[in-house]
Parts: structure tokens; C-alpha cells; sequence
């Protein structure tokens, strides 16, 4: 089965320059849908934007214009070493309810990055997204929620997986609507993956896909910046399309 590469960039010239050549040849398809006018190699398909959108939005654009039956949606900050894509698609492929898989991340170092979590609850939000962080820090004290004790071998099912580099099937792009364009940055992700879990489609976590990411955490390291804005934005757009959710408490 054919896959179509879609990478959202907003000026990650620099960034492009080292994911391209490195994506390019484990994919049928790639398209960059910039944000910010740029170049890209030959073989790239560009979409830009006279605005700049979302990130649902413009993943959603590149689904449009691209036919593999999967559709790999992936951050400029994230590199897939050879053959990561082959190993995502070989599970799919065995796997016909798995809707959506991500890969193992490591940190640039070298060092295991927790990319697999538990769907949010309210204390949980609550620590991680006020100035309570300080005092409970998340990664002390949720260490469920960021699975921090579990660093499996083998493919596992999962919750919501980082949207940095999500192998996605196409018939569950379709039926569940794409991802909501109404977040404009965070929480789309984990929307997208409670919507397919409703649905009745499966999210795995393929250790044997491996892919390098920078990180930055911005939202983590700063309390008030106009990320964390929209972050907090996410937050309710999430709650108020899932109300359930206020009622797992921890």
C-alpha cells in the first residue's frame, strides 16, 4: 500500500534540510505545506499558504492533495531512521483496525522520549498546565500518564500518541472527518486519537519504528506564552467536544 508524506513547516528551512533526504525515499508521496513561503528539493510537492493556518488545517490541506491509501503526518523536528516508515506500515497492514501508529522517539541525545501517554484528566491538566507544576512536577508525580515505567519492546495499544510523526490510515481519516482545524496548534493530536478510539479504531506503538525529535517543551519551560494560550485553548475545545472527560478525575 502507497504512503503519502505530509510535513507542515512554518520557516523550518534548516530543519527540512536534514528530514527531507532522510523521508524521502520511505514514502510514495511527500508534500510540505509551508506556512511560510520556501524552497524544496525536487520530487516535493509545496503547498503555500497566502495565510498562515493550524496545524489541523494544514495537515488537512496536505491529506486533500495527496492519495496514499496511509498518510504519514510528520514534524519538521522529526527524522526517521531507515526503514521507520517500512515498519509502520508492516504492522498496519497486519493490523486492519489500526487507524493510527507511532513510532518509538528518542530525544537527540539518544535518550528514550515518552511519546506514548494516557488520555488527559482534570488534576492531571491541572498540574501540568498551572503553576501547581512547580510544586508536583508532572514528571515526578504522573509518571502513569506519561508511561514512564513502561518502555516496551514489542507493539502495544496506546491512548493518544505525539502528533510528531503519526502514520495514519486513510478510510479512518475519511470516516472520522480529518483532524478538527479548530485546533490551531495543541491538542489535535489527542482529539483525533479519543475520536478513533469512539470509532472503534485501534492506536499502537511500534518500538521497532524509531525516529529522532526535537523536542523543544516550550509550553513546559514557560508558563505564559502565546503557545500556552493555545494550549489552554486546545484544552477546552478538547472538553468541550468530550465532556466525559470532566469526570475522570485523576
Amino acid at each position: 500500500m502507497s504512503v503519502s508524506a505530509v510535513v507542515v513547516s512554518h520557516g523550518h528551512a534548516e530543519e527540512l534540510k536534514i528530514l527531507l533526504p532522510a523521508l524521502a525515499p520511505q514514502v510514495d508521496e511527500l508534500v510540505v505545506v509551508a506556512n511560510v513561503p520556501g524552497s524544496v528539493p525536487e520530487g516535493v510537492t509545496a503547498i503555500q499558504n497566502d495565510r498562515p493556518a493550524g496545524f489541523a488545517a494544514n495537515v488537512n490541506r496536505g491529506v486533500a492533495a495527496t492519495a496514499g491509501a496511509y498518510v504519514l503526518v510528520c514534524n519538521p523536528d522529526a527524522v526517521p531512521e531507515r526503514a521507520a516508515v517500512v515498519e509502520l506500515v508492516r504492522f498496519a497492514d497486519q493490523h486492519p483496525r489500526a487507524g493510527i501508529l507511532g513510532p518509538q522517539m528518542r530525544n537527540r541525545d539518544g535518550s528514550w522520549q515518552p511519546s506514548r501517554r494516557r488520555f488527559p484528566t482534570v488534576l492531571g491538566t491541572l498540574v501540568r498546565r498551572t503553576p501547581l507544576r512547580y510544586l508536583f512536577r508532572p514528571f515526578a508525580r504522573q509518571r502513569s500518564h506519561y508511561l514512564l515505567d513502561e518502555r516496551p519492546a514489542q507493539p502495544v495499544q496506546a491512548d493518544w500518541l505525539l502528533g510528531g510523526f503519526l502514520l495514519l490510515r486513510r478510510e479512518m481519516l475519511d470516516e472520522l472527518g480529518g483532524l478538527d482545524p479548530g485546533f490551531r496548534l495543541y491538542g489535535e493530536d489527542i482529539d483525533l486519537c479519543y475520536r478513533a478510539m469512539k470509532a472503534g479504531w485501534e492506536r499502537w506503538y511500534v518500538p521497532s519504528a524509531v525516529v529522532t525529535h526535537a523536542y523543544d517543551r516550550l509550553v513546559d519551560r514557560r508558563l505564559l506564552t502565546r503557545r500556552t494560550l493555545w494550549h489552554w485553548a486546545g484544552i477546552l475545545r478538547f472538553v468541550r467536544k468530550h465532556p466525559e472527560r470532566l469526570l475522570v478525575l485523576r
